[in-house]
């Protein structure tokens, strides 16, 4: 009967252990299970990557700006009536040329703040700390949101009676209407306008025609022709002793493809 008690206290005792052992076991593999599948954040920002239209090594890069985006500065002159130049310049000090973070992230070459915009938003470090400014998906959107802002605020309505090649009144009195808060902003744009010639964008929409604003006089002519119907790049080049790639390289052009009514530069 001795024999029999002690013998069911060991088998009783032998199963006992093998239990809390396989139990130990079950929980350490759980514990190692849950580290191994634990999830880790891998997103990294990325930038969006300006495209540039022009490739050419003898330009700087605020000339690359110019030929990007010279065309639509002109498209805007003729829908809004703010000078080519004027736009021209302030997109080249406002973006640093397109390499500044508003313009690379957020396609915004003018420093436009959100003042009520609900679209998309990036925050900015300008006259103080994280303001916020408007995001664009596309460069051209930011320009003629830039003519949308202009005229559609009343402080700016004195501007649009000076003469449409004033861009030294237009420069001023944007400043004097609370554009920028930099005292040397006039004289900023009137710079880069008479340094890169950008007056010559402001006479192309108006014709070639000269208003009172003096510019240089030792300047050679600007050639320009709006494009009509059946005109191509090498018809073009035929008329005016040219060639099809001296044309693309004038004005900023991957193809051979013209658009009706486009303003090309020649000469």
């Amino acid at each position: 009967m001795k024999r029999s008690i002690v013998l069911i206290f060991l088998v009783l005792l032998t199963f006992g252990c093998g239990s809390k052992k396989t139990i130990v076991t079950k929980k350490k593999r759980s514990q190692q299970n849950s580290e191994v599948v634990r999830p880790k954040s891998t997103e990294v920002p990325t930038k969006p990557i300006e495209v540039v239209v022009v490739n050419d090594n003898n330009l700087s890069t605020t000339e690359i700006y110019i030929q990007k985006y010279k065309a639509i500065a002109m498209e805007e002159m003729g829908s809004s009536k703010i000078p080519a130049s004027i736009t021209l310049a302030q997109g080249i000090l406002e973006s640093g040329s397109g390499r500044g973070r508003l313009s690379v992230e957020a396609n915004n070459h003018f420093g436009i703040k959100c003042h009520g915009w609900t679209g998309k938003k990036i925050y900015h470090d300008d006259d103080r700390s994280q303001e916020c400014f408007r995001k664009y998906d596309h460069a051209n959107t930011s320009f003629k949101d830039h003519s949308a802002f202009l005229t559609g605020r009343s402080r700016y309505a004195k501007l649009f009676e000076l003469k449409p090649d004033d861009y030294k009144g237009w420069a001023k009195g944007l400043r004097t209407a609370g554009y920028a808060t930099d005292r040397k902003y006039p004289q900023k744009l009137i710079g880069l306008i008479e340094r890169y010639k950008l007056y010559q964008y402001d006479d192309m929409v108006l014709g070639g025609h000269s208003g009172s604003q003096t510019k240089p006089t030792n300047d050679s002519e600007v050639i320009s022709h709006r494009v009509v119907k059946g005109d191509t790049l090498y018809s073009l080049s035929k008329r005016y002793h040219t060639t099809v790639e001296e044309l693309k390289r004038l004005n900023g052009l991957k193809s051979n493809d013209l658009s009706l009514g486009q303003i090309l530069i020649i000469k």
